[in-house]
């Protein structure tokens, strides 16, 4: 039997991101069969037992989520091409005024941030950051099955079984899609529901069945839905939609 890199094995067990992983071994958080283990790069075998001290447990619980609705204009992740990142949009005068969650902001809550999934520079809705690794992997994990449903307005004719195609019969990067669900809303306007989330991939479908995507609108991640929340605006994620 071979043995695993501990960071690795934390984070396909859903304990945390490779990279908290790290940080906690370094700090001597992590136990392996009730001992401490503090040197990167230790490997296990799959069958030993993970735990989490109690200054991780700690640190877990204090990790925020938020939820965006990025404009048009603004990247997900590092700033490029002159464009901001979604996350300058977080602070307080930006906290949707309908905000039930009990926590204050602090400069603390930005301290690792990052998005969980990507929505395109051309593109608006919902948007996750967040600080807690194990909702990254929920999120954006290569077998998470949670959806993602968008709003698309588009413009062309589609072809023949276009729709057909879109929902199970397209290939990207020479890759077969997983299944989606595509509906017609109205005239110019489609619902996708995706399990998985390729650069434009959208959009990339849409052309391939003679459409042009003019609009791009995400509307829920898993049972966590936009809702009302105002663009640039954002609010935490509260304890009953934990991912």
């Amino acid at each position: 039997m071979e043995k695993i890199r501990l960071s690795k094995l934390m984070s396909a067990q859903g304990i945390c991101s490779r990279r908290e992983a790290d940080g906690y071994i370094e700090k001597g958080w992590v136990l392996v069969d009730g001992k401490p283990v503090s040197e990167l790069g230790t490997k296990i075998f799959e069958h030993q037992k993970i735990t989490l001290n109690k200054s991780a447990q700690n640190q877990q619980e204090t990790q925020v989520t938020f939820l965006l609705n990025k404009p048009i204009s603004y990247v997900s992740g590092q700033a490029e091409d002159g464009y901001q990142p979604a996350v300058v949009l977080i602070k307080p005068e930006n906290r949707w005024a309908n905000d039930t969650a009990p926590q204050n902001f602090s400069a603390m809550n930005l301290r690792g941030l990052a998005p969980a999934g990507r929505l395109d520079i051309d593109s608006q809705g919902l948007l996750v950051l967040t600080q807690d690794g194990r909702v990254a992997k929920q999120l954006i994990g290569e077998d998470s099955p949670i959806e993602k449903e968008y709003l698309v307005r588009v413009t062309g004719k589609l072809v023949g079984n276009g729709l057909n195609m879109l929902n199970n019969g397209l290939s990207l990067d020479g890759k077969k899609l997983k299944p989606a669900k595509v509906t017609w809303l109205n005239d110019d306007q489609l619902r996708f529901i995706l399990q998985e989330g390729k650069k434009r991939q959208i959009r990339r479908m849409c052309e391939l069945v003679g459409l042009k995507v003019t609009g791009l609108k995400r509307v829920r991640i898993g049972k966590v839905k936009l809702g009302d929340l105002p663009v640039g605006q954002w609010r935490y994620l509260k304890e009953d939609e934990r991912y």
